[in-house]
């Protein structure tokens, strides 16, 4: 392609692209075939070696309700959280995350004056761009939404800092601290250790701290990320955060493992109220899943093969982008080091025109302002890019189109 395109040219590549008929669907992070393949033996994990836990439970039966105590030393030993501080669910983390929320709506936090719910306003602090699952569940809760800016180092802790020092309906902030989606950025030291020590109004103030992507390096050595569970005690405010994560991305998303995790009087009160939803989780699964993934190794190693087949992917998205939009002032782009997105801003008022563009020739991506609260991205510029599901063919050529639909939309509006 010529260094400076014309918008005719533009024009006649993507009328081009339409003329495909391309139908690639990139609205959502999820893992490809040869990634589920990977885990193909954890099916037969329980094959032979039957269904009794270590300690010679029947894990075909009710009970347990916090989860195998296996499962539990695993994750423990992956995330640098106590045993019997971490209750176990099934596949999707967003569940627990959704349970913990709507218990505090209904009934407060441990140290809550009243129930959240009887606040004239409750809110939650939401980074963003940021995670649309975590704003589904606050809209759908009745929780009112603050967007909080976030940069590589995480979320505005300043701006934070003044709202929870002067408004006591701030009742919590959602992370993801580690590759946020769809940003890429991890949580640096000096992010989390003012997060867990920040004086709030709220007595009850709580972090909901999504590690979803704790294990999903696409490069060695990665980027550590401090305890929160630690540096909240260490602050003494030891009840402050939840932590949350799963193996929803490390085996299977339909059929992984989840765990949410507190202090001592967190974990009772999750105990409490969980006892009265269920009488077990799945903990067949949770027994497949030990023997399978083993330890943090066997992990490593699982992770390892993951990264071989999608830092392609990351990379291919990185070199369209350069070749077509690089050097030319109308879109910028993240470049994580794991996680499952990129994250791309296009001049504002662009990204929506853009979508509808791509959309248009058959490439479909999650909806612009998306990763805001309510959908609305202020300055209407950031799209969310999956590059993980599609084969690199179709990733290139769904890279491509967005690209074109940038470019288009940048020249119809003056910005080239």
């Amino acid at each position: 392609m010529p260094q400076e395109p014309t918008a005719a040219a533009v024009k006649e590549r993507y009328q081009a692209a339409c003329d495909l008929g391309l139908d690639l669907d990139m609205t959502r992070g999820k893992p490809c075939a040869e990634q589920l393949d990977l885990s193909h033996d954890l099916l037969a994990a329980s094959e032979g070696a039957g269904y009794l836990s270590q300690a010679g439970a029947d894990c075909r039966n009710y009970g347990i309700l916090e989860g195998l105590p296996e499962a539990r030393e695993l994750f423990g030993g992956l995330l640098g959280i106590p045993p019997t501080q971490i209750l176990l669910g099934d596949n999707a983390s967003l569940s627990l995350m959704y349970d913990v929320l709507s218990e505090a709506v209904r009934q407060g936090v441990p140290g809550s004056p009243r129930p959240w719910g009887e606040e004239s306003r409750p809110k939650i602090l939401c980074p963003a761009p940021g995670y649309d699952r975590h704003f589904t569940v606050c809209e759908f809760l009745g929780l009112e939404m603050i967007p909080i800016e976030i940069d590589e180092n995480g979320p505005d802790t300043a701006a934070i800092a003044r709202l929870v020092a002067s408004d006591p309906t701030v009742k919590g902030i959602f992370c993801v601290p580690r590759y946020s989606n769809p940003t890429g950025a991890t949580y640096s030291d000096e992010v989390v250790t003012q997060l867990a020590a920040m004086e709030t109004t709220a007595p009850d103030f709580r972090i909901l701290w999504d590690d979803a992507y704790a294990f999903h390096h696409l490069y060695p050595d990665p980027q550590p990320l401090r305890s929160i569970l630690d540096e909240c005690a260490r602050a003494g405010h030891p009840d402050r955060a939840f932590v949350f994560a799963s193996t929803s991305k490390v085996t299977f998303p339909g059929a992984g493992i989840s765990m949410v995790a507190s202090s001592v009087s967190g974990f009772e009160w999750l105990s409490e109220f969980r006892s009265k939803k269920t009488i077990g989780p799945d903990k067949l699964n949770q027994l497949r899943h030990v023997r399978f993934l083993r330890d943090g190794v066997g992990l490593e190693a699982h992770m390892a093969r993951h990264a071989e087949i999608i830092r392609p992917k990351f990379e291919l998205v990185d070199q369209v982008l350069c070749e077509e939009l690089g050097n030319r002032g109308v879109a910028s782009w993240s470049q994580p080091r794991g996680g499952y997105f990129i994250s791309l801003d296009t001049a504002q008022g662009c990204a929506k025109e853009a979508v509808a563009k791509a959309a248009a020739a058959g490439v479909k991506l999650t909806p612009a302002g998306a990763t805001f609260p309510y959908g609305k991205d202020p300055l209407d510029r950031n799209i969310r890019i999956a590059p993980t599901f599609p084969t690199l063919p179709e990733l290139r050529q769904a890279t491509e189109v967005l690209a074109l639909s940038i470019l288009l939309v940048s020249f119809e509006k003056g910005v080239l």
